[in-house]
């Protein structure tokens, strides 16, 4: 096991009805005037809206609203909220939706106090040195970015889908709520899943050798996603199964389960350009991807390939043939995901096999190779496509 610090300062309130503890949490964290930012119309038929505003308007706090932020949030939405916030002297955010909208939370919260452009710091021009400060009300256990220091935003010119991070960046307080999730349609339930099994596995594959803990905290969320999603998909209502989705997808990536290993990564940056282009669900993206980027890495680690697939998918060590066994574990992983409704393929995914060299290319692997576990060439990130493009179930 690596050295390694551990920061996680986000105080979280689990359970029924926490959304009207809102105000109160706020006024905790020294906000005297709120932007509500939220998503689509599914905040305001629910009622959520209206208990958050009334949570404020207790607690005697002002507040401006800012909704219409969209699956892989833009900049122009950004870039609204921030003219916004500093238009009404706001001075703490808080994000009312999934991670789209808590990404769109953050990059407001990096822009307002900063003097030029926000795209900077996603574009890796410079470092993050001050944010105002952000609360998140979870409507979706996905992305993990009420517990997180990234954010991910699209920026439409170009369609680039980038990052950027920072301790500064992690939400005050999240409020997490099982019964806000049960809305949700089924596929947006898969893409979550998906997500979530997903920030584990890059993670995961490590070349740090020791890790048995850590091994342990990934393996038992992996579990628990087969377990709760088949689940949350055939009975929507069901509690319990939410409950334990919602914090696991929290647990799966505060880095927890990441500590004291090398990590990967090339599964996300690689998905951020087919939901950059085509503008899909991340999670639908991680299905058609990470399957085959197990693929074509298998032979960096057969033997951790293989502990996923016994550990994780139940499969028979064959010890003469660790590669056997390997390779049933990435396909029971590919069959799960099509079990939850989930593409594993191009064609599935609405994406164009002719369209791989653009791919590659928006990728800009910078210094040619990038990578924690194995360190891939363009030419790889192609090979990873073209398996992507023709994968099946069988």
């Amino acid at each position: 096991m690596e050295n390694f610090q551990f920061y996680s300062p986000t105080e979280f309130l689990f359970g029924k009805d926490t959304e009207l503890q809102c105000g109160a949490m706020i006024k905790k964290y020294g906000g005297t005037k709120v932007l509500i930012h939220y998503g689509s119309g599914s905040v305001v038929r629910s009622g959520l809206l209206a208990r958050v505003e009334q949570s404020l308007k207790e607690t005697h706090l002002p507040y401006v609203s800012l909704g219409g932020v969209e699956p892989n949030p833009k900049d122009t939405k950004v870039y609204e909220g921030i003219e916004l916030c500093r238009k009404e002297n706001v001075d703490f955010i808080l994000s009312v939706g999934g991670g789209s909208c808590i990404d769109s939370s953050k990059a407001i919260s990096i822009g307002v106090p900063y003097d030029g452009d926000f795209w900077d710091f996603y574009a890796k021009k410079t470092s993050i040195t001050t944010a105002l400060p952000i609360g998140t009300i979870l409507t979706i256990a996905a992305a993990g970015s009420e517990g997180s220091g990234s954010s991910v935003v699209t920026k439409e010119e170009g369609k680039l889908k980038r990052d950027a991070g920072s301790d500064l960046i992690r939400p005050k307080f999240s409020i997490l709520n099982p019964m806000l999730t049960c809305t949700l349609p089924a596929y947006q339930t898969g893409c979550g899943a998906t997500d979530i099994m997903a920030h584990v596995f890059e993670r995961y594959f490590t070349n740090t050798a020791e890790v048995e803990i850590t091994d342990r905290l990934c393996e038992a969320i992996l579990l628990t996603m087969i377990k709760e999603t088949p689940r949350v998909i055939a009975d929507p209502d069901n509690y319990e199964a939410r409950a334990n989705i919602m914090w696991a997808g929290t647990v799966a990536h505060n880095d927890i389960v990441g500590v004291g290993r090398s990590q990967d990564w090339n599964s996300h940056g690689i998905e951020h350009e087919l939901s950059g282009l085509y503008d899909c669900a991340h999670g639908a993206g991680l299905a058609v991807v990470m399957p085959a980027w197990m693929e074509f890495v298998l032979d960096h680690n057969v033997m951790r390939f293989a502990q996923m697939a016994t550990r994780v998918f139940g499969i028979s060590m064959d010890f003469e043939h660790p590669k056997a066994t390997a390779r049933k574990g990435i396909q029971a992983f590919r069959r799960f995901l099509s079990s939850i409704g989930m593409p594993i393929n191009f064609a599935e995914l609405g994406a164009k096999e002719e369209d791989i060299p653009l791919l590659v290319e928006k990728h800009g692997l910078g210094d040619g190779r990038t990578g924690g576990f194995v360190a891939l060439s363009a030419d790889d990130v192609a090979q990873i496509l073209t398996l992507a493009a023709k994968a099946t179930a069988n």
